[in-house]
Parts: structure tokens; sequence; C-alpha cells
């Protein structure tokens, strides 16, 4: 494994963004009181540049890296010496002084605290009830949202998130599985170590409880009424219908995760009804639920689909609770055409609007 600091020169010069804007936040936090603010620049400082200043120091000499260590404990609220050989102990590194300004120095870790506590003693005293009414409360949300954050990193084992805009404002903090993978690497070197195959979520950290959504119970909701079944069938049909008219002659098209009510296969068996249609669900008891509302003819394959298995349909569906890498689908598809189910704010390739109250889209990639 990589040491936990591999300097470089092209690298200090890019450092001096991120120890701009660890000036820029600590500015703003002298002018800018609110508690909404204090809890998200704690997480996002603690997620980029404290997170890459833990990795790899920031300036050559050594006294530098000291006093920047003290700047981000007074501006996030929490010593960074300690936190440092806590976190290299999370990558099961070894820690050494001349890894990191301070690293097993207790007098660094011991004047980080004292000077903390000095400034929260400063704070209670001349301004109570800013420190207790916005401050506090800020810096314990920020507190918490770090803690939500480092959570679903790891909640089902190391997970990424590739999405550019995310990665754009925290510096590549969404390739997490590589991170772990190289520890020591340059935050901007990142994406080209990414593994493929390797565990993805369509959602950033912060909010990847949305995962947690149980989209089998509301295909369930939708089996008990009838009027939600037309409403789904409804708008699924324009958005597949719109997109059908850039795709070739359909002779056979798979559709993953068809079972439960399969909208899909009854949109499509009336759209190209002289295609030849098959459900593919590694659930038999969702096949056999979906039965009903199907013609003899629709095929069906009781197994988990492989995102990196070659197939030989026209035609591939790929629903919104696909579990597994979707970029890899969208970079690499398995199928001559395939409309993937996706949220209403990540369009790919050609994109149709499913429905804004469903926040879902249909993108089509073509290989």
């Amino acid at each position: 494994m990589e040491a936990a600091i591999a300097p470089r020169t092209r690298t200090f010069a890019w450092n001096r963004v991120l120890v701009g804007l660890a000036i820029v936040h600590g500015f703003l936090l002298l002018h800018w009181h609110s508690m909404p603010f204090i809890a998200a620049g704690m997480w996002w400082n603690a997620n980029t540049i404290s997170h890459n200043f833990i990795h790899r120091r920031f300036f050559r000499r050594h006294e530098i890296n000291q006093l920047f260590s003290i700047y981000l404990t007074l501006v996030l609220g929490f010593p960074q010496s300690l936190w440092h050989v806590r976190h290299l102990k999370h990558h099961r590194l070894q820690t050494s002084p001349e890894q990191f300004p301070g690293c097993g120095q207790f007098d660094t870790g011991l004047i980080e605290c004292l000077l903390l506590l000095a400034f929260w003693g400063a704070l209670l005293y001349l301004e109570p009830r800013f420190a207790l009414t916005v401050y506090l409360p800020g810096y314990l949300l920020g507190l918490g949202l770090c803690g939500l954050h480092g959570y679903f990193e790891h909640a089902r084992g190391t997970v990424s998130h590739y999405g550019r805009i995310y990665n754009l404002l925290l510096f590549n903090d969404g390739y997490h599985v590589e991170h772990h993978a190289h520890p020591g690497l340059d935050w901007r070197d990142l994406p080209a170590r990414q593994l493929g195959g390797s565990r993805s979520s369509r959602y950033p950290p912060i909010l990847r409880w949305l995962d947690s959504i149980n989209l089998r119970a509301l295909e369930h909701l939708v089996l008990r009424h009838s009027v939600l079944q037309r409403f789904v069938v409804d708008r699924h049909e324009r958005a597949i219908r719109s997109l059908l008219v850039e795709i070739p002659p359909v002779h056979r098209a798979g559709i993953v995760g068809g079972g439960l009510f399969p909208r899909t296969a009854i949109i499509l068996n009336r759209l190209i009804p002289n295609a030849a249609l098959t459900l593919i669900d590694m659930s038999a008891d969702n096949l056999s639920i979906a039965r009903p509302f199907l013609s003899a003819e629709v095929g069906e394959i009781n197994k988990q689909f492989d995102p990196t298995e070659h197939c030989e349909f026209d035609l591939l569906v790929i629903p919104l609770s696909f579990v597994g890498d979707r970029s890899l689908i969208y970079k690499r598809p398995v199928a001559r055409a395939v409309l993937v189910h996706d949220w209403i704010w990540r369009p790919v390739g050609t994109s149709s609007v499913v429905s804004w109250l469903l926040l879902k889209r249909l993108n089509l990639v073509i290989r």
C-alpha cells in the first residue's frame, strides 16, 4: 500500500487553491454568523481541505504545515493532529513525525487542544448568546453531517460516487474506493485509477440515505391500485415512445427487474408488438407476480443481471432500482441500445423526462 504522503512539485502549486479556500472559509466564518453555514462549512472543509491535508502535506516547510494545522483546528473545531492519527488508523496506515506536521508528537496535539479550548472560552465570554445559540448548534450539526458522510461512505463496504458536479465541488472525494486503494494519491489523479466494477452509488455520501428508500414498497402500492397503474404506464409510455424513434428496429428486448408490476413490458408490447420480450429478474416471486399482466409470449430469465456480461438483445431496459455500477452501463452498453431509468437530475445521452412527480427520466445510450 502506498505511503500516506507522496509529495510532488506540481502538487504544492495546486495546494495553493486549497489553502486559499481554507482562508476564505475562515473569513466567511468571521463575517457570516449563520448556523447552517457553520455546519455546511465544517462538513465541506473536513471532507476536502482537511482530508487532503491529512494525507499529503501542503507546504515544504514543516513549521508552516504546523501553523496550517493549527489554523484548521480553530476553523473546524477539532484538533487536526489527533484526527490525523485516528484517520490513518481507519486506513490501517502507520504514521510517523516525518509524514505529517506534529503527527505522533504529543506537544503539537496538546498545543492544538489548548488553543481550541482558549478560543471556545473567549467566544463564550465575549459572545455568549452567539456561542450558545448559533455556533454550538452549527458545530454539533456539522459533526453530525461529518458522521453521516463517513458512515455512508463505508456502510456496506467502501462505496464511490462518480457524479461530476459533486467531485468538482469536493475535489474528487467521491472516488472513495480508489482513495482507499491508493490513500497517498493526489486527489487529481484518482479518476485515472477508477476501478471497474467497484461498488458505487448514484448519490453522494451525504444523500446516500436515499438508497434506503424502498422502491419495492412503492411497486406493491402500484399493484394494489389500478389508477396508479394507468398513471405510471401513461407517463412511462410517453418517454419510451419518444426515444424508440432514435433506435433501429428492435427484434429482441430484455427488461431487467421486470417483475412485480411490469409496466415496461406492457408498453413495449404495445409499441413494438413483433419484438420478442424477456423479463430478467433475480426474484422468482417477482416474476410470478408480473405474469398475470403479460401475454404468454413474454419470456423470463430468473437470474441476477450482470452489467459486464454481453447480451444479444437489440434493446435492454435498466430499472431505477438497479443495484450496481450504473455509470458502467452508460460507458459500456452491453446491448445495441440501452434505456436506463434514472433520477430526473441525471440526464445522460438522449434523454426524456418520465415524470416530474416521480422524479424520473429515461436515458438512451447506444453502443
